[in-house]
């Protein structure tokens, strides 16, 4: 499947073979004055490997056309954004059983995951029937073909993580995720069950943060942070995948913030309770 990034990397390609044929020069003839191998040109010009800005430098004087560079450089910074930008149609175009595959492998990968659902129970607390309404809405909201079973069965492996010695997770749960009920009453029940056991559990943080609390900043929507080097952030359309230190700091913040007010402990268990029995199951 070709992917935002390489559709972007293409069109740069395409636009670079677009203005050495305008210069009226071959590839070779090219490479000779720039002093680089053909095949470079030639994966250039094809999409198959990223030019660097000096490359685009150096592409614009050999064509004796300087006032190219700027053009370049910004199609390059659209390259960059595609990078961070991934759509859920091009992600879920095979169904979700791709995008869970990754998810374990950035699992594997990662010491500290610090995350905030603001709305909905964390992939990696999930159980069976929770992850299964879950992905089942999911393809039917994206009109996608639907590979729940093969879904859940990697999120169920990604929870194999939660086991590992040489891992932590700190998470923060808004109270209304809680309450907003993807499921039936009783798949929510066990779900909440769930939760409860494993407030306080070793190497796992989970604080909820209430309804009630004063906030020094609302949260605007859910993110995880992987060993302070990747931030994901999950919209209707797309995922942001943010590696710059000045995003991990400000998400950084935003979780430490959102920290003060959160409940931990037997104040966490009291919250998960009491929505546990709004259920009017027994």
């Amino acid at each position: 499947m070709t992917t935002d990034f390489q559709t972007a990397r293409e069109a740069l390609g395409a636009r670079l073979r677009q203005l050495r044929a305008e210069a009226g020069l071959e590839g070779k003839d090219l490479a000779a004055r720039l002093g680089w191998q053909p095949s470079k040109i030639s994966r250039l010009q094809n999409g198959k490997q990223t030019p660097t800005r000096q490359d685009l430098t150096e592409w614009a004087h050999a064509l004796e056309r300087p006032d190219l560079e700027a053009e370049l450089h910004g199609l390059l910074g659209t390259l960059d954004m595609k990078q961070r930008h991934r759509s859920w149609k091009r992600q879920l175009g095979g169904g979700h059983r791709g995008r869970q595959e990754l998810a374990v492998r950035q699992t594997e990968s990662t010491k500290t995951i610090t995350g905030l659902e603001v709305s909905r129970v964390p992939g990696l607390f999930q159980t069976p029937e929770y992850a299964r309404a879950v992905f089942a809405a999911n393809a039917a909201f994206r009109e996608i073909k639907p590979t729940t079973e093969a879904a859940v069965d990697a999120r169920m492996r990604r929870q194999e993580a939660l086991y590992d010695p040489e891992k932590s997770f700190r998470f923060l749960l808004c109270e209304a995720a809680l309450y907003h009920r993807p499921c039936p009453a009783d798949v929510m029940a066990e779900q909440l069950d769930r939760l409860y056991n494993l407030v306080g559990q070793t190497r796992i943080e989970l604080g909820i943060v209430p309804f009630s609390a004063e906030l020094r900043r609302t949260p605007a929507h859910g993110f995880w942070i992987y060993d302070r080097r990747l931030v994901i952030v999950e919209t209707i359309s797309e995922e942001l995948w943010l590696t710059g230190d000045e995003d991990v700091q400000l998400y950084e913040r935003a979780w430490d913030w959102l920290a003060e007010a959160a409940e931990h402990g037997a104040s966490a268990r009291r919250l998960i309770g009491r929505a546990r029995a709004s259920l009017g199951l027994t």
